[in-house]
């Protein structure tokens, strides 16, 4: 950003920018959904009950099916944003402290910004770049402490699960979606396709937990109902017509959902650095919606 940028709200789009945020605010909930619910061992599983039976019932409601060279599209973007984005995810979560993975996916709106350039021809939007990088600096305050220990696969997982939904959320403003689709059946399309990969690799890897208890079919449903059928649908309503890389900051607001459930739900504590990463993460979140405006030139001739 130059000097001549001025910033400016966007009252306009503001209701969609609160619900949108909706969508990971919820997905803030999925590490202690997953570690006080579900079945230890079973990340694999636990991704694939959040995505098939959601999107199966997305289709049983919309009864809205691709056409033409949406099936490949749907299958493109439900990999990437479903089926590649939570294997990587959870890897991450095994190889690093949390606090690492979190903060290596809080790189996904420097991610998308550059990617916005090539796939969407773009102007690099150095305001929401900026404010990507301070984003990062506050979740890695709120959630890294001084031994968090690096694994190389698991930093490549971390930086790969980035990239991977990085790439679906900027092939999903590229291609948007058919005018006649609404956006739970788009839903459904991903989560359904997204799901169906996962097939395999949770029958070679895990299979099914041994037991599944009531507290554990209540975790999955809410990962499957609420953080994928309800949150997704609103993302990518979103996304339909919300700048990219902005909507991309709304994801810092899932590191910082599960840092306040944790001190909320497991009793943790807030430090005061910790406190001004949280400020630091929300400011660079609300600074990033609003749209960098450049100063009129000379008129040509």
């Amino acid at each position: 950003m130059t000097l001549l940028d001025a910033p400016r709200p966007d009252t306009a789009r503001l209701p969609l920018t609160l619900i949108t945020a909706l969508a990971p605010a919820v997905w803030g909930s999925t590490y202690v959904v997953t570690t006080e619910l579900l079945p230890a061992g079973h990340p694999l599983f636990a991704a694939l009950m959040r995505a098939l039976p959601a999107g199966l019932l997305a289709l049983a409601i919309s009864r809205v099916l691709p056409r033409g060279d949406w099936w490949w599209k749907a299958a493109v973007l439900g990999v990437l944003n479903i089926a590649a984005f939570f294997p990587l995810l959870f890897l991450a979560a095994e190889r690093l402290p949390g606090g690492v993975a979190a903060t290596l996916g809080a790189t996904q709106p420097i991610i998308v910004a550059f990617l916005a350039m090539g796939v969407l021809s773009e102007r690099l939007s150095t305001w929401r770049l900026a404010w990507g990088v301070a984003g990062v600096a506050g979740v890695g305050l709120v959630v890294l402490d001084s031994q968090a220990a690096l694994d190389t696969a698991g930093v490549f997982a971390g930086l790969a699960g980035a990239a991977s939904m990085g790439l679906g959320v900027t092939l999903t403003k590229r291609w948007g979606r058919p005018p006649e689709v609404g956006a739970v059946a788009f839903a459904g399309w991903l989560l359904t396709a997204g799901g169906l990969a996962l097939l395999v690799p949770v029958a070679l890897v895990e299979g099914v937990p041994a037991q599944i208890d009531p507290p554990a079919v209540a975790g999955y449903a809410w990962l499957g109902i609420v953080g994928g059928l309800l949150a997704y649908s609103l993302w990518f309503n979103g996304l339909r017509t919300l700048p990219v890389t902005a909507t991309a900051l709304l994801g810092l607001l899932s590191p910082l959902v599960a840092a306040v459930l944790g001190m909320v739900l497991l009793a943790e504590t807030f430090t005061a650095a910790q406190v001004a990463g949280f400020a630091l993460a929300l400011a660079a979140l609300v600074a990033g919606q609003l749209t960098p405006r450049r100063a009129k030139g000379p008129s040509r001739p």
